[in-house]
């Protein structure tokens, strides 16, 4: 392991005895003062240690020492046998007097420098202030664009570029950048002075780096584990990859949400949508692993200016990670000046139509996510066509909507309509809570397959006339 490291290029130390605190002592100076590599300190120890039976054991590893090992143990260190708990007085003085003394000195001390420093670089320490306090600036999202109805539409991953590149110019600490894919992801930050942080961009050598794009390489896991570090530090960041390889991230976005903290992760290529690159590139069920990550919100909006909606949720976040699933084909961008607007979505789901009138109740409610809510438009229309009382409801995030409040999620999704359809370019999974039966999901029971879309949509069930077959056979179960 020593060898690995050195042959990377890091500076490698090493303690042989963990109770040796001279030689760690020292080990800790040597990372200190090493300026241009980072450290690896190896320090050898013993697992249990002084534990008579159970030291360098894997006993020692997977369950507790017991009572009378505990008990040797403690006359092995001169330590009362039969205390428990104990932590003498001088313990506590002992870190009063230290720790306690040099971090509350080092506390007043930072605070009454950030005060002196507000006074002649009051915007910066204003900065600074508001990501402490993961708190925006003002006016961050007057850039936000508006998109205008188009039936041809824009990928999700090229609205949310456009998006992304907006909210960035008003908020200098959010960052990121991909693993080594942001041409297809569209994640990279193009305005002027936006540069990339590298090594050699370093407008104060040894002290600060430059630039906001992120260069991770191709290594998904690591990347999300370095926003996590990233968010630690009050910065928000970003990462980027294809949603098929979420599941080498899911680790890190996991420990993410454990911690509460506000990471973004952008997934593009989001379904079969990914067309000929076929069955191992097209995500079916990572919609449902994702959504299955507690505390996670994970969103997927339907047309350019529900992507612009899911970025001003995101940026508000303070404890939550979030997934922002993109899709690399054009969706129709809905004109709303006809339908709802899109800032239904910060409520997870929402009415985009109904022509049931003033008190009245659909026959039948398509819902769907993603590019597939354009999909579901077309069908809604050809069923008002025909005399059908029907809704549509888009639900980018199942998150947000299971925030709301019961009367809220009534209103949407009235228990009294039976008759439901549900369209999503993934696995059926998941689908159950918001459907009255398996029969009204469309969705994917198998992988996918290498052809162009358009082949794919016929071959696994997602058209418009297999959404209007479906929502007829359900309004006759159901007995309207």
């Amino acid at each position: 392991m020593a060898t690995r490291f050195i042959g990377y290029g890091w500076n490698v130390t090493r303690v042989g005895d963990a109770n040796d605190l001279d030689m760690l002592r020292r080990a800790f100076r040597v990372a200190q003062t090493e300026k241009e590599r980072p450290t690896l300190i190896i320090v050898d120890s013993h697992i249990a240690w002084g534990a008579p039976n159970k030291q360098d054991t894997h006993a020692a590893h997977g369950e507790p020492l017991g009572e009378e090992e505990i008990r040797l143990t403690k006359r092995n260190y001169g330590w009362p046998e039969e205390a428990k708990f104990l932590v003498p007085d001088e313990v506590r003085e002992h870190f009063n007097a230290g720790i306690g003394a040099r971090g509350s000195k080092a506390r007043d001390e930072w605070f009454a420098r950030l005060e002196e420093y507000g006074k002649s670089h009051a915007d910066l320490a204003d900065q600074l202030n508001r990501m402490q306090k993961r708190e925006l600036p003002e006016g961050w999202d007057k850039d936000i664009p508006k998109f205008d109805p188009d039936p041809k539409g824009i990928a999700g991953r090229d609205s949310s570029g456009k998006v992304l590149n907006a909210i960035a110019k008003n908020v200098p600490w959010l960052i990121g950048g991909s693993a080594d894919l942001a041409p297809s992801t569209k994640t990279r930050l193009t305005f002027e002075g936006a540069g990339d942080f590298t090594a050699e961009n370093q407008p104060q050598k040894g002290r600060w780096y430059g630039g906001r794009n992120f260069h991770f390489g191709i290594r998904e896991h690591e990347m999300s584990a370095i926003l996590n570090g990233l968010a630690l530090s009050k910065v928000r960041a970003f990462g980027s990859g294809f949603m098929i390889f979420s599941d080498y991230s899911r680790p890190s976005i996991r420990l993410g949400s454990i911690m509460e903290i506000p990471t973004i992760h952008i997934f593009t290529h989001d379904s079969i949508g990914v067309g000929e690159d076929g069955p191992t590139h097209q995500p079916i069920e990572h919609l449902a692993a994702l959504r299955a990550i507690p505390g996670l919100i994970v969103l997927r909006p339907g047309d350019a200016n529900e992507v612009a909606e899911a970025w001003r949720v995101i940026m508000q976040l303070k404890h939550e990670p979030a997934v922002l699933v993109l899709s690399r084909q054009a969706c129709p961008t809905i004109d709303r000046g006809k339908y709802a607007s899109a800032e239904g979505l910060k409520n997870g789901a929402y009415i985009l139509a109904d022509n049931s009138g003033d008190g009245g109740q659909p026959e039948v409610i398509l819902m769907a996510t993603g590019s597939e809510v354009g999909m579901v438009v077309e069908a809604y229309e050809q069923l008002v066509a025909e005399g059908v009382r029907a809704r549509v409801v888009s639900i980018p995030s199942w998150e947000l909507f299971e925030h709301q409040s019961e009367e809220y999620k009534e209103s949407i999704l009235p228990s009294s309509v039976a008759a439901r359809v549900a369209v999503e370019f993934a696995g059926k999974f998941g689908w159950q809570r918001y459907t009255t039966n398996n029969d009204q999901i469309i969705g994917m029971k198998t992988f996918g397959a290498s052809a162009p879309l358009k082949e794919l949509t016929k071959k696994f069930g997602f058209t418009v006339e297999n959404i209007i077959e479906t929502a007829k056979r359900e309004i006759e179960k159901n007995g309207h």
